[in-house]
């Protein structure tokens, strides 16, 4: 039976989420960081390794917190909520699933007790310029390394690399004449560069560039040609997790905006008495309600073992497109200070915009879910 009703230990573990995004992650740090060459604040990273948050998907047996993805869905609205910067998605969600999922021993032995520690940071390189988020979009080619049968060559680009800079390792989707496969790659790998990318979230976003990177066949996560695969079921607990940052984000801006509304005058009486403007935000309420709920069916259905083929990119989909609208009517009702970079309801907005922009864009989760919607 569908229970959404959060458990007392559930309810302890957003205050304390909280409390420390609010102390330690507040909006002024957020705006420091902002286009920075690292991106986050070590000690905030610390104090979440400390409360076991950095493994919180990580299994048991490798040092993690073994979290139900409920449980993480009420960690990331709070990420969401106070826009706290930090490479918890790219390396505790993303990249330890994918290792979780298909890393040989050694690979998991490796790498996954220093993800749950925090110690640790892995992030994923697989968007390429020009090329879709779907499968085809993977266009590198790994090649055989002519000067060594057991490794192969990267070479090409890729974009929106989140928090490459203190990365230990990369976890790289290329070709082979398997299909997708997934390499673990070192920052310091000869051929491969790094060069910082300006987005529109001014987050900590890099390019690299691949020069005949050779790479051994070992570091291969999973047989060969099930990279898609192990990248799509990763993504998928990945679409729900953004689901639930961008209603905590959402709700928060929401807020911000009801609060300004009833404090601004106008024409000797505020904001909030208008008819127009107080119907915008009911119908802003009403949709983050909806979305919340459809977040944590998804979730629940996870934790239950049910298939989240549809739910997942339903949540992702939905929760951005929501949040995208909501932040942009709380610049308007904020009028032309909305605009400016001093309000905060733009910081909102231009996050909301990069998380339906990243992971799997619009187009793909249409994709995904009209295919389970007609069978095909």
């Amino acid at each position: 039976m569908l229970d959404l009703a959060f458990t007392e230990e559930q309810d302890m573990l957003r205050d304390a989420v909280g409390g420390l995004c609010d102390s330690k992650a507040p909006v002024e740090a957020v705006r420091a960081l902002e286009n920075d060459a690292k991106g986050y604040d070590s000690e905030f990273w610390d104090q979440l390794a400390q409360l076991g948050l950095a493994g919180a998907l990580v299994p048991e047996e490798f040092g993690g917190s073994g979290m139900t993805l409920l449980d993480s869905t009420v960690v990331y609205e709070e990420f969401g909520r106070t826009l706290a910067p930090s490479p918890h998605l790219v390396s505790s969600v993303i990249s330890a699933g994918v290792l979780a999922r298909g890393g040989t021993d050694e690979q998991k032995q490796t790498y996954l007790p220093g993800i749950a520690a925090g110690s640790m940071i892995l992030t994923p390189a697989w968007l390429e310029p020009d090329n879709s988020s779907g499968p085809t979009g993977v266009q590198m080619q790994a090649v055989a390394d002519p000067d060594n049968p057991d490794s192969v060559q990267l070479s090409g680009v890729k974009r929106h690399v989140f928090y490459a800079s203190s990365a230990d390792a990369f976890l790289v989707l290329a070709r082979t004449a398997d299909g997708v496969d997934i390499f673990v790659v070192a920052p310091d790998a000869a051929g491969l560069t790094m060069t910082q990318q300006q987005s529109v979230a001014y987050d900590t976003q890099y390019r690299l560039d691949f020069d005949n990177v050779s790479v051994p066949l070992t570091a291969r996560v999973g047989d060969p040609g099930t990279g898609w695969s192990l990248w799509h079921r990763t993504m998928m607990d990945t679409n729900i997790l953004v689901g639930a940052m961008c209603v905590g984000g959402a709700r928060r801006v929401h807020e911000i905006t009801c609060e300004y509304a009833k404090e601004r005058v106008q024409f000797d009486k505020p904001l909030a008495a208008f008819q127009s403007l107080n119907h915008y935000l009911a119908d802003g309420i009403t949709e983050i309600d909806g979305v919340t709920t459809l977040v944590h069916q998804a979730a629940w259905a996870r934790d239950e073992s049910r298939s989240i083929e549809k739910l997942a990119p339903m949540a992702k989909m939905m929760a951005t497109e929501i949040y995208r609208k909501v932040s942009g009517v709380a610049i308007q009702i904020h009028g032309g200070m909305g605009f400016t970079v001093e309000c905060d309801a733009q910081l909102f907005f231009r996050r909301a915009k990069s998380l339906e922009l990243n992971w799997f864009d619009t187009s793909h989760l249409e994709e995904l879910i009209a295919a389970q919607v007609l069978d095909i």
